[in-house]
Protein backbone atom coordinates (compact mmCIF):
# COMPACT_ATOMS: atom_id res chain seq x y z
CA UNK A 1 0.00 0.00 0.00
CA UNK A 2 3.07 2.73 0.64
CA UNK A 3 4.27 1.40 -2.51
CA UNK A 4 1.20 2.38 -4.38
CA UNK A 5 0.82 5.67 -2.69
CA UNK A 6 4.69 6.69 -3.45
CA UNK A 7 3.55 5.67 -7.41
CA UNK A 8 0.64 7.71 -7.00
CA UNK A 9 2.24 11.43 -5.48
CA UNK A 10 4.89 10.72 -7.83
CA UNK A 11 2.56 10.70 -10.64
CA UNK A 12 0.47 13.27 -9.60
CA UNK A 13 3.25 16.12 -10.00
CA UNK A 14 2.94 17.23 -13.59
CA UNK A 15 6.87 17.90 -13.11
CA UNK A 16 7.18 14.25 -12.51
CA UNK A 17 4.69 12.60 -15.93
CA UNK A 18 6.94 15.36 -17.83
CA UNK A 19 10.68 14.30 -16.78
CA UNK A 20 9.47 10.77 -16.96
CA UNK A 21 8.34 11.17 -19.99
CA UNK A 22 11.52 12.83 -21.53
CA UNK A 23 13.52 10.49 -19.96
CA UNK A 24 11.31 7.62 -21.60
CA UNK A 25 11.65 9.48 -25.04
CA UNK A 26 15.43 10.03 -24.83
CA UNK A 27 16.00 6.07 -23.86
CA UNK A 28 13.74 4.91 -27.27
CA UNK A 29 16.07 7.29 -29.06
CA UNK A 30 19.43 6.67 -28.12
CA UNK A 31 18.12 2.70 -27.96
CA UNK A 32 17.37 3.10 -31.83
CA UNK A 33 20.46 4.93 -33.02
CA UNK A 34 22.16 2.15 -30.93
CA UNK A 35 19.96 -0.89 -33.01
CA UNK A 36 21.10 0.72 -36.22
CA UNK A 37 24.78 0.89 -35.49
CA UNK A 38 24.70 -2.67 -34.15
CA UNK A 39 22.69 -3.95 -37.57
CA UNK A 40 25.09 -1.98 -40.06
CA UNK A 41 28.20 -3.81 -38.32
CA UNK A 42 26.13 -7.29 -37.69
CA UNK A 43 24.99 -7.38 -41.30
CA UNK A 44 28.71 -6.89 -43.10
CA UNK A 45 29.08 -10.39 -44.56
CA UNK A 46 25.44 -10.19 -45.91
CA UNK A 47 25.07 -6.64 -46.90
CA UNK A 48 23.54 -6.37 -50.03
CA UNK A 49 26.38 -4.30 -51.93
CA UNK A 50 24.81 -4.14 -55.59
CA UNK A 51 22.43 -1.06 -54.72
CA UNK A 52 25.27 0.86 -53.05
CA UNK A 53 27.68 0.16 -56.52
CA UNK A 54 25.01 1.31 -58.72
CA UNK A 55 24.61 4.33 -56.76
CA UNK A 56 28.51 5.26 -56.87
CA UNK A 57 28.51 4.52 -60.27
CA UNK A 58 25.52 6.19 -61.60
CA UNK A 59 26.46 9.19 -59.22
CA UNK A 60 30.18 9.19 -60.60
CA UNK A 61 28.62 9.30 -64.23
CA UNK A 62 27.06 12.94 -63.33
CA UNK A 63 30.42 13.83 -61.60
CA UNK A 64 32.42 11.99 -65.16
CA UNK A 65 29.75 13.79 -67.24
CA UNK A 66 30.54 17.41 -65.07
CA UNK A 67 34.17 16.67 -66.57
CA UNK A 68 33.84 16.36 -69.99
CA UNK A 69 31.60 19.11 -70.20
CA UNK A 70 33.80 21.56 -68.82
CA UNK A 71 35.61 24.21 -70.81
CA UNK A 72 39.43 23.77 -68.75
CA UNK A 73 40.43 21.63 -65.83
CA UNK A 74 40.61 23.84 -63.27
CA UNK A 75 36.68 24.29 -63.75
CA UNK A 76 36.02 20.23 -64.32
CA UNK A 77 35.68 19.86 -60.25
CA UNK A 78 33.48 22.82 -60.06
CA UNK A 79 29.98 22.76 -58.96
CA UNK A 80 28.77 24.53 -61.60
CA UNK A 81 30.56 21.87 -63.59
CA UNK A 82 28.75 19.32 -61.68
CA UNK A 83 25.65 20.71 -62.24
CA UNK A 84 26.12 20.97 -66.20
CA UNK A 85 26.99 17.17 -65.98
CA UNK A 86 24.07 16.38 -63.68
CA UNK A 87 21.75 17.73 -66.10
CA UNK A 88 23.46 16.34 -68.66
CA UNK A 89 23.31 12.84 -67.52
CA UNK A 90 19.95 11.92 -68.90
CA UNK A 91 19.74 12.68 -72.11
CA UNK A 92 23.21 11.10 -72.53
CA UNK A 93 22.24 8.02 -71.18
CA UNK A 94 19.44 8.17 -73.21
CA UNK A 95 21.68 8.38 -76.83
CA UNK A 96 23.96 5.96 -75.76
CA UNK A 97 21.16 3.49 -74.58
CA UNK A 98 21.23 0.01 -76.88
CA UNK A 99 17.64 -0.90 -77.33
CA UNK A 100 15.78 1.29 -74.72
CA UNK A 101 18.11 -0.34 -72.10
CA UNK A 102 18.90 2.72 -69.81
CA UNK A 103 19.74 0.83 -66.87
CA UNK A 104 19.96 3.46 -64.71
CA UNK A 105 16.61 4.29 -63.19
CA UNK A 106 17.12 6.91 -60.54
CA UNK A 107 13.84 9.70 -60.59
CA UNK A 108 15.68 13.43 -60.35
CA UNK A 109 16.29 14.26 -56.64
CA UNK A 110 17.51 10.96 -55.98
CA UNK A 111 19.95 11.23 -58.61
CA UNK A 112 20.98 14.32 -57.11
CA UNK A 113 21.55 13.04 -53.96
CA UNK A 114 23.35 10.16 -55.04
CA UNK A 115 25.54 12.50 -57.71
CA UNK A 116 26.40 15.01 -54.63
CA UNK A 117 27.32 11.93 -52.70
CA UNK A 118 29.89 10.46 -55.15
CA UNK A 119 31.47 13.82 -55.55
CA UNK A 120 32.41 14.40 -52.18
CA UNK A 121 33.82 10.85 -51.90
CA UNK A 122 35.65 10.96 -54.87
CA UNK A 123 37.16 15.00 -53.49
CA UNK A 124 37.46 13.25 -50.58
CA UNK A 125 39.25 9.68 -51.28
CA UNK A 126 40.45 10.49 -55.31
CA UNK A 127 41.63 6.85 -56.08
CA UNK A 128 38.29 5.08 -55.18
CA UNK A 129 36.79 3.07 -57.75
CA UNK A 130 33.60 1.48 -56.44
CA UNK A 131 31.58 2.00 -53.16
CA UNK A 132 33.23 0.37 -50.53
CA UNK A 133 30.56 0.45 -47.40
CA UNK A 134 33.08 3.09 -45.36
CA UNK A 135 31.96 5.85 -47.67
CA UNK A 136 28.29 5.45 -47.01
CA UNK A 137 27.93 7.02 -43.89
CA UNK A 138 26.54 10.60 -44.97
CA UNK A 139 23.80 8.39 -46.65
CA UNK A 140 23.38 6.15 -43.37
CA UNK A 141 22.60 9.39 -41.67
CA UNK A 142 20.38 10.85 -44.53
CA UNK A 143 18.48 7.32 -43.78
CA UNK A 144 18.89 8.17 -39.59
CA UNK A 145 17.06 11.76 -40.59
CA UNK A 146 14.49 10.19 -42.57
CA UNK A 147 13.29 7.36 -39.85
CA UNK A 148 13.28 10.39 -37.26
CA UNK A 149 10.83 12.85 -39.23
CA UNK A 150 9.05 9.05 -40.11
CA UNK A 151 8.34 8.94 -36.24
CA UNK A 152 7.54 12.57 -36.02
CA UNK A 153 5.23 12.43 -38.37
CA UNK A 154 3.38 9.10 -37.20
CA UNK A 155 3.11 10.41 -33.98
CA UNK A 156 1.64 14.13 -35.01
CA UNK A 157 -0.49 12.00 -37.58
CA UNK A 158 -2.02 10.28 -34.91
CA UNK A 159 -2.79 12.55 -31.76
CA UNK A 160 -4.15 14.88 -34.21
CA UNK A 161 -6.89 12.81 -35.63
CA UNK A 162 -7.87 11.05 -32.55
CA UNK A 163 -8.04 14.36 -31.41
CA UNK A 164 -11.02 14.55 -33.54
CA UNK A 165 -12.52 11.57 -32.09
CA UNK A 166 -14.50 10.85 -29.24
CA UNK A 167 -12.76 9.24 -26.10
CA UNK A 168 -14.97 5.85 -26.91
CA UNK A 169 -13.87 5.88 -30.31
CA UNK A 170 -10.39 5.49 -29.21
CA UNK A 171 -8.65 1.81 -29.04
CA UNK A 172 -9.46 -0.52 -25.97
CA UNK A 173 -6.39 -0.33 -24.33
CA UNK A 174 -5.87 3.52 -24.52
CA UNK A 175 -9.20 3.49 -22.30
CA UNK A 176 -6.55 3.39 -19.34
CA UNK A 177 -5.91 6.37 -19.57
CA UNK A 178 -7.68 9.66 -18.65
CA UNK A 179 -9.68 10.99 -21.76
CA UNK A 180 -7.39 14.06 -22.64
CA UNK A 181 -4.06 12.27 -22.71
CA UNK A 182 -5.15 9.05 -24.54
CA UNK A 183 -4.20 11.43 -27.91
CA UNK A 184 -0.56 11.84 -27.40
CA UNK A 185 -0.33 8.37 -25.65
CA UNK A 186 -1.20 6.58 -28.75
CA UNK A 187 1.22 8.84 -31.42
CA UNK A 188 3.88 8.34 -28.86
CA UNK A 189 2.80 4.80 -28.87
CA UNK A 190 2.67 4.62 -32.93
CA UNK A 191 6.05 6.62 -33.21
CA UNK A 192 8.00 4.59 -30.67
CA UNK A 193 7.29 1.37 -33.49
CA UNK A 194 7.82 3.29 -36.13
CA UNK A 195 11.07 3.94 -34.62
CA UNK A 196 11.82 0.31 -33.97
CA UNK A 197 10.55 -0.77 -37.22
CA UNK A 198 12.86 -4.36 -37.53
CA UNK A 199 12.36 -4.09 -41.48
CA UNK A 200 12.61 -0.57 -42.05
CA UNK A 201 15.78 -0.62 -39.86
CA UNK A 202 17.35 -3.65 -41.73
CA UNK A 203 16.37 -2.03 -45.09
CA UNK A 204 17.93 1.41 -44.32
CA UNK A 205 20.85 -0.17 -42.06
CA UNK A 206 21.58 -3.60 -43.45
CA UNK A 207 20.62 -4.19 -46.97
CA UNK A 208 21.25 -1.01 -47.39
CA UNK A 209 18.67 0.78 -49.39
CA UNK A 210 16.96 4.38 -49.67
CA UNK A 211 13.35 3.59 -49.59
CA UNK A 212 12.81 5.45 -46.36
CA UNK A 213 13.15 9.01 -47.85
CA UNK A 214 9.67 9.00 -49.26
CA UNK A 215 8.08 8.22 -46.18
CA UNK A 216 7.89 11.64 -44.58
CA UNK A 217 6.49 12.49 -47.79
CA UNK A 218 3.52 10.68 -47.76
CA UNK A 219 2.86 11.29 -44.18
CA UNK A 220 2.95 15.02 -44.08
CA UNK A 221 0.74 14.61 -47.05
CA UNK A 222 -1.67 12.56 -45.45
CA UNK A 223 -1.47 15.25 -42.21
CA UNK A 224 -2.10 18.10 -44.81
CA UNK A 225 -4.67 16.69 -46.59
CA UNK A 226 -6.74 16.67 -42.99
CA UNK A 227 -5.93 20.10 -42.46
CA UNK A 228 -7.81 20.79 -46.14
CA UNK A 229 -4.48 21.82 -47.28
CA UNK A 230 -4.27 20.45 -50.57
CA UNK A 231 -2.09 22.46 -52.43
CA UNK A 232 0.69 21.70 -49.82
CA UNK A 233 -0.80 17.72 -49.97
CA UNK A 234 0.00 17.77 -54.10
CA UNK A 235 3.66 19.91 -53.13
CA UNK A 236 4.70 16.99 -50.85
CA UNK A 237 3.51 13.88 -53.07
CA UNK A 238 5.82 15.38 -55.92
CA UNK A 239 8.67 16.10 -54.40
CA UNK A 240 8.80 12.61 -52.48
CA UNK A 241 7.99 10.83 -55.69
CA UNK A 242 10.94 12.51 -57.19
CA UNK A 243 12.81 10.34 -54.75
CA UNK A 244 10.86 7.37 -55.56
CA UNK A 245 8.66 7.04 -58.27
CA UNK A 246 6.68 4.02 -56.31
CA UNK A 247 4.78 7.03 -54.56
CA UNK A 248 3.29 7.69 -57.83
CA UNK A 249 1.32 4.06 -57.36
CA UNK A 250 -0.25 5.45 -54.11
CA UNK A 251 -0.57 9.15 -55.51
CA UNK A 252 -4.13 8.39 -57.22
CA UNK A 253 -5.57 8.00 -53.49
CA UNK A 254 -5.87 11.89 -52.74
CA UNK A 255 -7.47 12.74 -55.69
CA UNK A 256 -9.97 9.78 -55.13
CA UNK A 257 -10.51 10.94 -51.58
CA UNK A 258 -11.84 14.02 -51.76
CA UNK A 259 -14.15 12.98 -55.24
CA UNK A 260 -15.78 10.71 -52.75
CA UNK A 261 -16.45 13.73 -49.99
CA UNK A 262 -17.37 15.66 -53.28
CA UNK A 263 -15.34 18.17 -52.98
CA UNK A 264 -14.22 18.74 -56.09
CA UNK A 265 -11.62 21.80 -55.67
CA UNK A 266 -9.66 19.51 -53.04
CA UNK A 267 -8.70 17.17 -55.43
CA UNK A 268 -7.91 20.11 -58.50
CA UNK A 269 -5.84 21.54 -55.69
CA UNK A 270 -3.76 18.89 -55.16
CA UNK A 271 -3.21 18.30 -58.83
CA UNK A 272 -2.07 21.89 -59.34
CA UNK A 273 0.52 21.90 -56.72
CA UNK A 274 1.11 18.16 -57.76
CA UNK A 275 1.77 19.47 -61.38
CA UNK A 276 3.33 22.94 -60.12
CA UNK A 277 5.94 21.51 -57.88
CA UNK A 278 6.99 18.62 -60.28
CA UNK A 279 7.13 21.45 -63.05
CA UNK A 280 9.29 23.43 -60.84
CA UNK A 281 11.90 20.40 -60.06
CA UNK A 282 12.24 19.68 -63.25
CA UNK A 283 12.44 22.77 -65.54
CA UNK A 284 15.92 22.83 -66.02
CA UNK A 285 15.23 19.54 -68.39
CA UNK A 286 11.94 21.38 -69.99
CA UNK A 287 13.25 24.89 -70.31
CA UNK A 288 16.18 25.03 -72.27
CA UNK A 289 16.83 28.41 -73.12
CA UNK A 290 16.14 32.35 -72.54
CA UNK A 291 13.30 32.46 -74.52
CA UNK A 292 11.54 29.04 -73.00
CA UNK A 293 12.23 31.09 -69.11
CA UNK A 294 10.89 34.72 -70.10
CA UNK A 295 7.77 33.06 -71.70
CA UNK A 296 6.97 30.69 -68.79
CA UNK A 297 7.37 33.88 -66.56
CA UNK A 298 5.24 36.05 -68.35
CA UNK A 299 2.07 33.70 -68.26
CA UNK A 300 2.79 33.46 -64.29
CA UNK A 301 2.81 37.38 -64.18
CA UNK A 302 -0.50 37.98 -66.15
CA UNK A 303 -2.04 35.07 -64.66
CA UNK A 304 -0.94 36.36 -60.98
CA UNK A 305 -2.19 39.98 -61.93
CA UNK A 306 -5.39 38.99 -63.77
CA UNK A 307 -6.33 36.05 -60.35
CA UNK A 308 -5.57 38.67 -57.62
CA UNK A 309 -7.19 41.02 -58.73
CA UNK A 310 -10.32 39.62 -59.64
CA UNK A 311 -10.37 38.12 -56.08
CA UNK A 312 -10.69 34.40 -57.58
CA UNK A 313 -11.30 31.56 -54.78
CA UNK A 314 -7.74 29.70 -54.08
CA UNK A 315 -5.84 31.91 -56.62
CA UNK A 316 -2.63 30.04 -55.65
CA UNK A 317 -3.96 26.92 -56.89
CA UNK A 318 -4.78 28.26 -60.08
CA UNK A 319 -1.83 30.76 -60.46
CA UNK A 320 0.19 26.82 -59.48
CA UNK A 321 -1.63 24.79 -62.04
CA UNK A 322 -1.44 27.72 -64.79
CA UNK A 323 2.36 28.44 -64.35
CA UNK A 324 3.18 24.39 -64.36
CA UNK A 325 0.87 23.52 -67.56
CA UNK A 326 2.94 26.90 -69.42
CA UNK A 327 5.90 24.62 -68.16
CA UNK A 328 5.55 21.61 -69.74
CA UNK A 329 3.44 22.95 -73.10
CA UNK A 330 6.67 25.59 -73.68
CA UNK A 331 8.88 22.34 -72.90
CA UNK A 332 6.58 20.37 -75.23
CA UNK A 333 7.03 22.81 -78.54
CA UNK A 334 10.38 24.32 -77.92
CA UNK A 335 12.64 21.18 -77.72
CA UNK A 336 12.43 20.49 -73.83
CA UNK A 337 14.05 17.22 -72.66
CA UNK A 338 11.90 14.40 -71.63
CA UNK A 339 14.38 11.90 -70.88
CA UNK A 340 14.16 12.43 -67.02
CA UNK A 341 10.52 10.93 -66.83
CA UNK A 342 11.40 8.39 -69.66
CA UNK A 343 14.66 6.76 -67.66
CA UNK A 344 13.42 7.89 -64.21
CA UNK A 345 9.72 6.57 -63.96
CA UNK A 346 8.71 4.68 -67.07
CA UNK A 347 12.17 2.49 -67.93
CA UNK A 348 11.18 1.59 -64.11
CA UNK A 349 7.97 0.37 -64.29
CA UNK A 350 9.00 -1.92 -67.30
CA UNK A 351 13.03 -2.70 -66.28
CA UNK A 352 11.52 -6.31 -64.76
CA UNK A 353 8.80 -7.60 -66.55
CA UNK A 354 8.22 -10.31 -64.04
CA UNK A 355 5.05 -11.02 -61.46
CA UNK A 356 7.20 -10.71 -58.60
CA UNK A 357 11.34 -9.84 -57.84
CA UNK A 358 13.36 -12.57 -55.63
CA UNK A 359 11.03 -12.90 -52.51
CA UNK A 360 7.46 -11.83 -52.53
CA UNK A 361 4.70 -12.27 -49.93
CA UNK A 362 1.80 -11.46 -52.12
CA UNK A 363 -0.67 -12.29 -54.75
CA UNK A 364 1.69 -12.45 -58.00
CA UNK A 365 3.54 -15.31 -56.30
CA UNK A 366 0.45 -17.08 -55.62
CA UNK A 367 -0.27 -16.89 -59.14
CA UNK A 368 2.97 -17.66 -60.35
CA UNK A 369 3.01 -20.94 -58.37
CA UNK A 370 0.04 -21.53 -60.88
CA UNK A 371 1.96 -21.10 -63.75
CA UNK A 372 1.11 -17.82 -65.14
CA UNK A 373 3.28 -15.33 -65.74
CA UNK A 374 3.20 -11.19 -66.11
CA UNK A 375 2.35 -10.63 -69.47
CA UNK A 376 -0.16 -13.96 -69.94
CA UNK A 377 -3.52 -12.83 -71.18
CA UNK A 378 -6.10 -13.12 -68.87
CA UNK A 379 -9.20 -11.75 -70.63
CA UNK A 380 -9.71 -11.37 -74.65
CA UNK A 381 -12.42 -10.09 -76.77
CA UNK A 382 -12.73 -9.00 -80.41
CA UNK A 383 -15.18 -6.26 -81.76
CA UNK A 384 -14.98 -6.54 -85.51
CA UNK A 385 -11.83 -6.31 -86.99
CA UNK A 386 -10.57 -4.98 -83.76
CA UNK A 387 -9.42 -7.38 -81.20
CA UNK A 388 -8.72 -6.12 -77.47
CA UNK A 389 -6.68 -8.17 -74.89
CA UNK A 390 -5.95 -7.58 -71.28
CA UNK A 391 -2.81 -9.27 -70.01
CA UNK A 392 -2.31 -10.35 -66.29
CA UNK A 393 -0.56 -7.05 -65.65
CA UNK A 394 -3.05 -4.80 -66.30
CA UNK A 395 -5.85 -6.97 -64.35
CA UNK A 396 -3.96 -6.94 -61.34
CA UNK A 397 -3.30 -3.10 -62.01
CA UNK A 398 -7.49 -2.60 -62.10
CA UNK A 399 -8.01 -4.57 -59.12
CA UNK A 400 -5.62 -2.42 -57.38
CA UNK A 401 -7.17 0.77 -58.71
CA UNK A 402 -10.50 -1.16 -57.69
CA UNK A 403 -9.69 -1.48 -53.79
CA UNK A 404 -7.61 1.89 -54.17
CA UNK A 405 -10.94 3.82 -55.11
CA UNK A 406 -12.80 1.85 -51.62
CA UNK A 407 -10.04 3.24 -49.52
CA UNK A 408 -10.77 6.59 -51.00
CA UNK A 409 -14.40 6.16 -50.00
CA UNK A 410 -13.35 4.60 -46.74
CA UNK A 411 -11.47 7.71 -45.90
CA UNK A 412 -13.78 9.96 -46.91
CA UNK A 413 -16.75 8.21 -44.54
CA UNK A 414 -14.44 7.76 -41.90
CA UNK A 415 -13.74 11.45 -41.86
CA UNK A 416 -16.71 13.01 -42.02
CA UNK A 417 -17.95 10.86 -38.84
CA UNK A 418 -14.77 10.94 -37.61
CA UNK A 419 -14.22 7.82 -36.68
CA UNK A 420 -10.43 6.70 -35.83
CA UNK A 421 -10.66 3.76 -38.94
CA UNK A 422 -9.69 6.80 -41.17
CA UNK A 423 -6.19 5.64 -40.10
CA UNK A 424 -6.61 2.37 -41.08
CA UNK A 425 -7.48 3.70 -44.71
CA UNK A 426 -4.57 5.77 -45.09
CA UNK A 427 -2.33 2.69 -44.75
CA UNK A 428 -4.63 0.86 -46.99
CA UNK A 429 -2.84 2.13 -50.36
CA UNK A 430 0.92 0.99 -49.44
CA UNK A 431 -0.60 -2.49 -47.88
CA UNK A 432 -2.49 -3.49 -51.35
CA UNK A 433 -0.03 -2.21 -53.94
CA UNK A 434 2.00 -4.76 -52.50
CA UNK A 435 -0.55 -7.04 -52.26
CA UNK A 436 -2.13 -7.20 -55.26
CA UNK A 437 0.40 -5.34 -58.07
CA UNK A 438 2.82 -7.17 -60.47
CA UNK A 439 6.79 -6.52 -60.18
CA UNK A 440 7.16 -5.73 -56.62
CA UNK A 441 10.46 -5.85 -54.76
CA UNK A 442 10.67 -7.89 -51.61
CA UNK A 443 11.38 -4.17 -49.71
CA UNK A 444 8.33 -2.78 -50.86
CA UNK A 445 6.13 -3.98 -48.02
CA UNK A 446 8.25 -1.72 -45.70
CA UNK A 447 6.24 0.93 -46.31
CA UNK A 448 2.99 -0.80 -45.47
CA UNK A 449 4.96 -1.70 -42.23
CA UNK A 450 5.76 1.77 -41.09
CA UNK A 451 2.60 3.49 -42.28
CA UNK A 452 0.52 0.85 -40.53
CA UNK A 453 1.82 1.05 -37.13
CA UNK A 454 -1.07 3.97 -37.37
CA UNK A 455 -2.75 1.27 -36.08
CA UNK A 456 -1.93 1.46 -32.54
CA UNK A 457 -4.62 4.42 -32.58
CA UNK A 458 -7.42 2.20 -33.67
CA UNK A 459 -7.26 -1.23 -31.72
CA UNK A 460 -5.64 -4.16 -29.91
CA UNK A 461 -6.50 -6.80 -32.90
CA UNK A 462 -5.39 -4.38 -35.84
CA UNK A 463 -1.95 -3.28 -34.08
CA UNK A 464 -1.53 -6.85 -33.86
CA UNK A 465 -2.18 -7.84 -37.44
CA UNK A 466 0.90 -4.83 -37.68
CA UNK A 467 3.35 -7.03 -35.93
CA UNK A 468 2.37 -9.45 -38.21
CA UNK A 469 2.70 -7.58 -41.09
CA UNK A 470 6.25 -6.26 -39.57
CA UNK A 471 7.49 -9.72 -38.76
CA UNK A 472 6.70 -10.65 -43.05
CA UNK A 473 8.10 -7.82 -43.77
CA UNK A 474 11.48 -8.35 -42.62
CA UNK A 475 11.68 -11.97 -43.35
CA UNK A 476 11.95 -10.82 -46.72
CA UNK A 477 14.67 -8.61 -46.50
CA UNK A 478 16.37 -11.53 -44.97
CA UNK A 479 15.26 -14.05 -47.30
CA UNK A 480 16.99 -12.10 -50.50
CA UNK A 481 19.84 -10.91 -48.24
CA UNK A 482 20.97 -14.10 -47.28
CA UNK A 483 20.26 -15.56 -50.62
CA UNK A 484 22.73 -12.92 -52.34
CA UNK A 485 25.78 -14.49 -50.01
CA UNK A 486 24.59 -17.96 -49.30
CA UNK A 487 27.07 -18.39 -46.05
CA UNK A 488 27.18 -22.11 -45.33
CA UNK A 489 25.89 -21.22 -42.18
CA UNK A 490 22.69 -19.63 -43.46
CA UNK A 491 21.44 -22.66 -46.08
CA UNK A 492 19.10 -24.10 -43.72
CA UNK A 493 17.35 -20.50 -42.69
CA UNK A 494 17.07 -19.64 -46.37
CA UNK A 495 15.60 -23.34 -47.05
CA UNK A 496 13.02 -22.57 -44.36
CA UNK A 497 12.15 -18.84 -45.82
CA UNK A 498 11.85 -20.46 -49.45
CA UNK A 499 9.16 -22.86 -48.44
CA UNK A 500 7.29 -20.83 -46.21
CA UNK A 501 6.68 -18.48 -48.61
CA UNK A 502 3.19 -19.61 -50.10
CA UNK A 503 2.28 -19.99 -46.29
CA UNK A 504 3.42 -16.50 -46.00
CA UNK A 505 1.74 -15.14 -48.91
CA UNK A 506 -1.69 -16.42 -47.91
CA UNK A 507 -1.27 -14.89 -44.45
CA UNK A 508 -0.71 -11.50 -46.07
CA UNK A 509 -3.14 -11.45 -47.72
CA UNK A 510 -5.76 -12.30 -44.87
CA UNK A 511 -4.18 -9.72 -43.04
CA UNK A 512 -4.55 -6.86 -45.45
CA UNK A 513 -8.10 -8.74 -45.97
CA UNK A 514 -8.87 -7.99 -42.37
CA UNK A 515 -7.37 -4.24 -42.73
CA UNK A 516 -9.46 -3.88 -45.29
CA UNK A 517 -12.71 -5.43 -44.01
CA UNK A 518 -12.62 -3.43 -41.20
CA UNK A 519 -11.90 -0.30 -42.92
CA UNK A 520 -14.75 -0.83 -45.57
CA UNK A 521 -17.78 -2.13 -42.45
CA UNK A 522 -20.52 0.12 -41.84
CA UNK A 523 -20.41 -0.59 -38.51
CA UNK A 524 -22.09 2.49 -36.53
CA UNK A 525 -19.50 4.82 -33.88
CA UNK A 526 -20.20 4.44 -30.74
CA UNK A 527 -21.09 8.31 -30.16
CA UNK A 528 -23.07 7.80 -33.12
CA UNK A 529 -25.35 4.53 -31.68
CA UNK A 530 -24.97 6.46 -28.20
CA UNK A 531 -26.77 9.64 -29.40
CA UNK A 532 -29.35 7.35 -31.57
CA UNK A 533 -29.86 5.44 -28.28
CA UNK A 534 -30.86 8.82 -26.36
CA UNK A 535 -32.80 10.10 -29.00
CA UNK A 536 -35.48 7.23 -29.45
CA UNK A 537 -35.46 7.32 -25.47
CA UNK A 538 -36.11 11.19 -25.30
CA UNK A 539 -39.28 10.67 -27.83
CA UNK A 540 -40.40 7.04 -26.96
CA UNK A 541 -43.67 6.88 -24.85
CA UNK A 542 -43.89 3.12 -24.24
CA UNK A 543 -42.44 0.98 -21.78
CA UNK A 544 -38.89 1.46 -22.66
CA UNK A 545 -39.18 4.76 -21.87
CA UNK A 546 -40.71 4.15 -17.79
CA UNK A 547 -37.74 1.60 -18.44
CA UNK A 548 -34.88 4.42 -18.89
CA UNK A 549 -37.12 6.45 -16.47
CA UNK A 550 -36.43 4.10 -13.43
CA UNK A 551 -33.01 3.36 -14.67
CA UNK A 552 -32.17 6.96 -14.16
CA UNK A 553 -34.29 7.37 -10.48
CA UNK A 554 -32.04 3.96 -9.58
Amino acid sequence: MAIRALFREFFASKFARRALLVGLIATFLLCGIQLRRWTWEKTRHVRFQHDIVNGFYWGSQSVEEGRRLSADDNSAGSWAAFFRGYFALYDEVKREAYENDYRLDYPPLRLLVISIWAKEVRTEFPGVDDGHPHYVGVLLKANLLCELISAIAIFFLVRFWLRRTTGEMTAQFSRIFPPEHRAWICGLAAAAVVWLEPSMILDAHGWPQWDVWIVPFYLFAVLAALKNRWLVCGCLLATGAMFKGQLLLVAPFFVLWPLWQKRWTCALRMLAGFAATTAFLVSPWLLRNSTAWISVAIVAGVSSLFLLRRGSPHPEAWIAGIVACAAFLVGAFDGGSFAWFQIGFVYGSEHYPYLFISSCYNLPLLLSNLGWSLKDVFWSTQFGSLHFAITLQWTLRLLYLSTLALCARGAARHMRNRDPRLLIAIAMPWLLMFALLGQMHERYLVWGAVVSAVALGVSIRLSMIHFIISAASTAMIVHVMLTDRKIESTLRAIDVLRSARPYASALVLVCVAVYLWNMLSNRIPIFQARLKSSKISSLSLGPASEQAAADGVL
